[in-house]
């Protein structure tokens, strides 16, 4: 039966090749959408866990409460011992201190007159720490434009987009003023190892990246900091693996009121991102659904055409006493074999413009000049084991569907008119 309805698909181009570009059309379609949304919301969140939020972070209470403000006079105060306890309790991940702040860059002249200013948002990581990974996690080796890594104390990295804009060069000695986190005003004089691109309109506009030591120093932190982030090894978001390291540590608070106490919150709940991973995870069946709900009425129709051109072989396979029910099922049968045919295809070329789209990726920098969120510029797709058998679902199913519905004709067929239709 397989053999035959497929020489029939084969030799008989006129019927199958219109339904099975469009299932070709719709499979690509959900295919390439499916994993452009799919890597679109991945970066969006791997970006906010590398900069900002860790798979999990651990900060006071009260820092977390304001911690859009930077307010490092909040800050978690003995966090060598609360960072050992948590290795110790949770040896699957690893864990880093970072010091977020902002300030003003004063960039002095030869005469050390100030010959340019402006604002920055510091971020103090463990630069010189080999075990920490922090260089890696941030991607600044393939980040850098100009200079180099920092290799010691006093040296600092800055955004290439305002070095350009305050015309630094490397080498130049810039002045950082800022807050202690006792509230007194503090000063630090850096010298300009580097300049990278983060790849975020909200780093590339006044970003700076300082050993943490040297943050402490300025900033009268020692032996604390404003955050705790934690990331668990496989560097993959597990959200419920995140919901109950959070809930098994916050356990330990829950007696205490003290505004000081630690609390750790997973990325879902930071930055307004559990709308996004919510959204991100139900957009791949929606953008199926409406292409199911669309295939099938273009593929009704199409049957429709279909069984219109094909009455007079019903009618005549009719006469010849094949019954109605197996004429339905052969279409059925005929639709499930065009259905994978154009599936196959619009997956093999899905697959192939999803891969272009992870490896090179859609440039949107022009379009988020004024973007001050933690996005990435350059949007990839994502190609993951779904994205090999989601087309088949609108692929499979609008065709039968269509064909199921424009099928229904067979059965309103008048076999006392058979005769009549012979004749002329």
């Amino acid at each position: 039966m397989i053999k035959f309805l497929f020489k029939g698909v084969w030799r008989d181009a006129s019927r199958s090749r219109l339904p099975i570009i469009i299932v070709g059309i719709g499979v690509f379609l959900t295919i390439v959408m499916s994993t452009f949304i799919t890597g679109v919301m991945g970066d969006m969140v791997d970006t906010n866990a590398r900069f900002t939020t860790g798979h999990v972070k651990v900060m006071t209470r009260a820092y977390a409460e304001n911690a859009d403000q930077l307010p490092n006079d909040l800050a978690l105060i003995g966090v060598d011992s609360v960072e050992n306890a948590l290795k110790s309790r949770y040896p699957d991940m690893q864990w880093v201190q970072r010091i977020r702040f902002g300030g003003l860059m004063d960039v002095p002249d030869e005469n050390g007159e100030t010959r340019a200013q402006g604002p920055v948002s510091g971020l103090a990581v463990e630069l010189f720490n080999s075990n920490g990974g922090e260089q890696e996690r941030l991607n600044i080796n393939e980040s850098m434009r100009r200079g180099h890594v920092p290799s010691k104390p006093g040296e600092v990295l800055i955004s290439d987009e305002l070095a350009t804009k305050l015309n630094i060069e490397l080498g130049d000695e810039i002045t950082l003023f800022g807050t202690t986190m006792y509230g007194s005003m503090t000063f630090k004089n850096f010298t300009v190892a580097g300049t990278l691109a983060f790849g975020s309109t909200a780093l590339d506009r006044g970003g700076i990246i300082v050993d943490i030591q040297d943050a402490r120093e300025a900033l009268d932190m020692e032996d604390a900091t404003g955050e705790l982030l934690g990331y668990f090894n496989n560097g993959q978001y597990d959200d419920d693996r995140a919901q109950q390291v959070a809930k098994s540590f916050n356990q330990q608070y829950e007696a205490s009121e003290d505004e000081f106490a630690p609390i750790m919150l997973r990325l879902k709940k930071q930055n307004q991102l559990a709308s996004m991973i919510d959204y991100t995870d139900s957009m791949t069946g929606i953008l199926v659904g409406i292409f199911i709900f669309a295939m099938s009425i273009v593929l009704w129709n199409t049957g429709l055409l279909g069984g219109l051109r094909r009455y007079s072989e019903f009618g005549v396979r009719l006469a010849l006493g094949e019954p109605k029910g197996h004429i339905y099922r052969t279409l059925i049968y005929e639709s499930v074999l065009i259905g994978i045919i154009g599936s196959v295809a619009g997956t093999v070329v899905g697959l192939g413009v999803a891969f272009y789209l992870q490896e090179n990726g859609l440039d949107f920098s022009g379009m988020m000049q004024s973007v001050s969120m933690m996005m990435p510029t350059v949007y990839r797709a994502n190609i993951t084991p779904s994205s090999f058998y989601v087309g088949f679902i609108p692929g499979l199913f609008s065709m039968v569907f269509g064909q199921a519905l424009s099928g229904i004709g067979v059965y309103k067929r008048d076999t006392a008119q058979l005769f009549k239709e012979l004749e002329v």
